[in-house]
């Protein structure tokens, strides 16, 4: 009995997919920061952050996606706000000690990043931009970003992410 239950464990073992590190989940590794790793099937028609929380069964209210901009003054930041809101780019701008700030362009988000569309994480981009979380986040005890892979969301405490980022707390949202 122990051999088949040995020989079941091994097979089991052998045939689950593991699941490569992202550089955002290397970065909370490195900082000792605890995380939950999440996976979820892409519906390539739907990349919403919407979506995403049907998808894997979670409250919108704990999703935050990952904005790319550009200030006049500080150049390339990001804005992490709640799935189902919509950045204000006024907001973002005093934020981030600039005058104005507008969306980059989709075809720039993986030069900037290294990062696509539905798989941009505030943490591991190309370069170490500034990281602006929207206030909302704090109200929750964990939230759910993109691990830096469609499909695969990474769960923690807003302020380890804040840690993570070297990041601010603004009000960002209308």
């Amino acid at each position: 009995m122990v051999d088949i239950i040995l020989l079941i464990f091994k097979y089991t073992v052998m045939n689950v997919k593991k699941l490569k590190k992202t550089n955002a989940a290397r970065i909370l590794d490195n900082l000792g920061i605890n995380y939950e790793v999440k996976t979820y099937e892409v519906d390539e028609d739907d990349l919403s952050a919407v979506h995403v929380a049907e998808t894997m069964n979670l409250d919108i209210n704990t999703i935050f996606k990952t904005l790319v901009a550009r200030g006049d003054k500080t150049g390339v930041i990001m804005a992490v706000i709640n799935g189902a809101d919509e950045v204000d780019l006024k907001a973002l701008a005093r934020a981030s000690g600039n005058k104005s700030v507008e969306m980059v362009a989709l075809k720039e988000l993986q030069p900037l990043t290294g990062y696509i569309r539905g798989g941009c994480s505030p943490l591991g981009a190309k370069k170490n931009y500034p990281v602006y979380l929207d206030s909302k986040a704090m109200k929750q005890t964990k939230i759910s970003i993109s691990a830096g892979v469609r499909g695969e969301q990474l769960i923690l405490a807003p302020n380890d992410l804040i840690k993570a980022a070297n990041g601010v707390v603004a009000d960002l949202v209308r």
